[in-house]
């Protein structure tokens, strides 16, 4: 089913934090609404001890405006940015809350049919291969199942799954359809957030070793958001990649910007 909007918590020009593009330039489209609700609504599973920490975007992505098609395209145009979208050079980030519940796959799905149908990488005029410049990823927990329309049409996914620290139970964080079809893309990579080893032999034992996961496709990041402890937690998380043999990153936007969002 084709639809004419996209249901938007907030969409801005920034840079890739995180992940296996890290440092690249990026422009991130919130969508709203989520499946899961870690920590519980306004953090109500934290404050009972059921829950370590609270989904840090969900006074985000709770709110959202159904924008049309254009809109995105006229703010790329007042940023500068659309030619180097069309060429790959500015990466779109679809995240969320959720980018994979059923209705925003469709919307985003609409959404580059409509882009691919006016624009080539350079001159304005569509020509057949566009979607080859367009750098596509998603930003998805891993729990529901992406469609063929929109599978076909990312470049990217990254899937950071939830453990039982975020409150949720495990059937709603795994489903081993999802992550199984996640597998099956040329291009994929499981964004792991850790705070403590006991994380790490968790995500082990219900993740990687289960699913078999690679291990070149795990990616490690710290348990932080602010620049207070981002050295520190920065080292635990390179020792761990020592460790275990995966590849541990950082979050290069709280180094940049600490807490703010929005850039």
């Amino acid at each position: 089913m084709k639809v004419n909007t996209l249901n938007i918590s907030e969409d801005f020009y920034s840079v890739q934090g995180e992940g296996n593009t890290s440092g690249v330039p990026a422009y991130f489209i919130r969508l709203k609404a989520c499946n899961l609700m870690c920590g519980g609504p306004d953090g109500s599973l934290v404050k009972e001890g059921k829950a370590t920490w609270w989904c840090d975007t969900e006074y985000v992505w709770r709110k959202g405006l159904e924008k049309p098609f254009q809109y995105l395209i006229d703010k790329w145009k007042e940023e500068g940015i659309l030619d180097w979208i069309l060429q790959g050079r500015v990466n779109l980030i679809w995240t969320g809350g959720e980018p994979t519940i059923p209705k925003n796959q469709r919307a985003i799905v609409s959404f580059l049919d409509f882009l691919y149908k006016r624009y080539d990488g350079s001159s304005g005029i569509f020509v057949r291969g566009l979607r080859q410049h367009v750098y596509n990823e998603i930003e998805t927990n891993g729990t529901l199942y992406i469609d063929d329309e929109l599978f076909e049409k990312l470049d990217q996914i990254n899937c950071s799954v939830k453990l039982a620290n975020s409150g949720m139970s495990k059937n709603r964080r795994i489903n081993p359809d999802a992550l199984s079809r996640i597998m099956e893309h040329d291009n994929y990579w499981f964004k792991f957030v850790i705070s403590t080893e006991e994380d790490l032999r968790e995500i082990e034992k219900e993740f990687i070793t289960p699913f078999n996961i690679p291990a070149k496709k795990v990616l490690m990041m710290p348990g932080l958001d602010k620049q207070e402890n981002y050295h520190e937690r920065t080292k635990f998380c390179m020792e761990m990649g020592k460790q275990y043999g995966y590849t541990g990153l950082t979050r290069l936007h709280v180094s940049a910007w600490d807490q703010t969002t929005g850039v």
